[in-house]
């Protein structure tokens, strides 16, 4: 029937505690101070307010298992990815195991932009460039103009319409077709580096030599 945390404000050093089967109606500034807890169980209580609980949660580094069902909290649609989210350390919630697949849902439900910051990295090095154009090349930083029809830009050779292209790229266009053709000659490309670390000599082979070491030869490879 425990109703208040106050007694707990002392106990720095809890690494685990069991709360569930009380009469809890909130946990505001009663445990935010547990930062080495790593059990928590809070399930059969009268927690509702989802935000302030799982504010509540966020400076425990380690909390890796979380009981919070048989609240009424839990009943919210959003509830699981919610507290995935905004509480990364748990590994083990509600007595199920988070995935992967389910991180990846919370962030793109509550981070958008992150998660398709993520998808676009992908893994190695991701550079946005043109056709005919190398990596690491400036981008065309041209005033906004209006999109050449298709019409004229079959009179130019490649090289100018991809460069006239990248003038384009970033303005609204009044036909869907133009917009198709010059976003459709935009690639990705990835580079991958590599070296042949058993030509890599150790800390000790480069005290002991006297000569200067040679360069090491590095294969970089393209992708688009």
């Amino acid at each position: 029937q425990i109703q208040d945390l106050t007694f707990l404000v002392k106990n720095y050093c809890l690494t685990e505690l069991y709360l569930n089967n009380n009469e809890l109606t909130n946990i505001s500034g009663a445990l935010k101070h547990l930062c080495s807890l790593q059990i928590l169980f809070l399930h059969n209580n009268e927690l509702k307010k989802l935000g302030k609980t799982v504010k509540e949660l966020k400076g425990m580094i380690s909390l890796q298992t979380l009981n919070l069902f048989q609240n009424p909290l839990a009943y919210d649609p959003d509830y699981r990815l919610y507290v995935i989210y905004f509480l990364p350390s748990v590994q083990l919630l509600d007595r199920k195991l988070v995935t992967q697949r389910e991180r990846e849902s919370a962030l793109h439900l509550y981070n958008p932009k992150r998660a398709w910051v993520m998808q676009s990295i992908a893994f190695g090095k991701r550079v946005d460039t043109s056709l005919g154009t190398t990596a690491g090349s400036s981008r065309c930083m041209q005033p906004a103009r209006r999109p050449i029809m298709p019409s004229v830009l079959k009179w130019f050779g490649n090289v100018q319409v991809m460069d006239l292209l990248c003038s384009f790229c970033r303005v609204p266009f009044e036909d869907p077709k133009d917009a198709v053709l010059v976003r459709g000659t935009t690639r990705s490309l990835m580079e991958f580096s590599s070296v042949d670390w058993n030509k890599v000599a150790t800390w000790q082979e480069r005290r002991l030599k006297n000569k200067a070491e040679e360069p090491l030869e590095k294969l970089t490879v393209q992708f688009r």
